[in-house]
């Protein structure tokens, strides 16, 4: 029989150097996981990207045991990678912090489309360009 579900937790961690602090540590620990435990497997699954923010899902269940599962990068960190920037425009439609081709936009987009809730790649091209207006950036499509 299947284990029964107590919640699902999404969290956006540091790939290769999470740590117990704020936001895992609480999210866990109300619901009696062990959080080292937790970080040394995340870390250890996640060493090879480091550098990089990768969400996990986390599948708590019943008798307090879990399992998680990795995603890739979020799309506006492949954004900021591609044009080489720290953050978005704080004004989006008024200031403009980089540009993307769309060659960049396809490539973001094929990385990322396991992730997406689309199986089409043209519909994958426009999720990445909303996310790049909405972070300041110009597209070239």
């Amino acid at each position: 029989m299947a284990k029964k579900v107590k919640t699902v937790i999404k969290v956006n961690l540091p790939a290769g150097s999470a740590t117990p602090a704020p936001p895992v540590g609480p999210a866990l620990g109300q619901h009696g996981i062990p959080i080292m435990q937790f970080i040394k497997e995340y870390n250890d699954r996640t060493a090879k990207l480091k550098g990089k923010i990768i969400p996990a899902v986390i599948t708590i269940y019943e008798d307090r045991s879990y399992d998680f599962i990795t995603k890739l990068p979020p799309v506006s960190d492949s954004i900021k990678q591609a044009i080489k920037i720290q953050k978005g425009s704080g004004k989006p439609n008024k200031e403009k912090v980089g540009k993307l081709t769309r060659q960049q936009i396809e490539e973001i987009a094929r990385e990322k489309m396991q992730d997406l809730n689309t199986n089409s790649l043209d519909q994958a091209i426009k999720i990445v360009a909303g996310t790049a207006r909405s972070m300041g950036v110009e597209v070239e499509l």
